[in-house]
Formats: structure tokens, C-alpha cells, sequence
């Protein structure tokens, strides 16, 4: 409920090998602030309000003044209603659902598979 009812999520993380809350997040339209790592950097595309393409805020160092420039970023995206809105459309277009992922792993399977030659 705190993450459905947040404008924006913080996850500072120095090492994160999957991680579900930006997941959530981006389900409930909650702005992923995150630092590039792991299953944060695959699942989190760094908002670019001139194109309109990304999911959420993206910094790379562990340290306060990156952690600063993220929610500073956060915060002006969220003073323009037109940017935060397509953000917004972004984050809860994301699909991460099983489904989706049994028919890409599918997809893969069936390629390779065709690239076997039996002896």
C-alpha cells in the first residue's frame, strides 16, 4: 500500500541481484529512483523528458551526491505535470509478468534449437 499510494520510490541499493520493488513500483505508476546495478539497471530505464522514453531516475555512484542528484532529477520531472505523466505511462506499460517471460524464453529455445544440428 505505501508503494501504490507513493509518487516516488527510493532504492539506493550497492548491490541488488533482482529486486521486486521496483518492479511494484512501476506496476502501481510509483517513479523508481535507483542506482544502476543489477536487477535495477536491467529493469529501470532512465527517463529522458525531451524524448519521452524511460521508466525512472538512474544514478550510477554510491554515494550522497549522486543519491542527491536523483532525487533532485526526480523532483524537477515532478514539477512538470506533462513529463511526469508520460513517466507515469511508462512505468505502468512495463510488463514483467510471467507470461511474458515464458514466451520470450520460448521464442529463444525454439532459435536455438534450430541451430542444433543432431549428429
Amino acid at each position: 500500500m505505501i508503494e501504490a499510494g507513493s509518487d516516488i520510490f527510493l532504492m539506493p541499493s550497492r548491490y541488488e541481484p533482482c529486486g521486486l520493488n521496483q518492479m511494484y513500483s512501476l506496476r502501481y505508476g510509483t517513479i523508481p529512483v535507483v542506482r544502476k546495478t543489477g536487477g535495477l539497471a536491467d529493469s529501470v530505464q532512465h527517463f529522458d523528458p525531451g524524448t519521452g522514453m524511460g521508466t525512472g531516475c538512474v544514478f550510477n555512484d554510491y554515494d550522497a551526491p549522486a543519491v542527491r542528484w536523483a532525487i533532485g532529477t526526480a523532483l524537477d520531472w515532478y514539477n512538470v505535470p506533462k513529463s511526469w505523466q508520460q513517466l507515469m505511462q511508462n512505468a505502468m506499460a512495463q510488463d514483467f509478468s510471467w507470461a511474458r517471460q515464458i514466451a520470450e524464453y520460448d521464442s529463444l529455445y525454439r532459435e536455438l534449437r534450430g541451430t542444433i544440428r543432431e549428429p
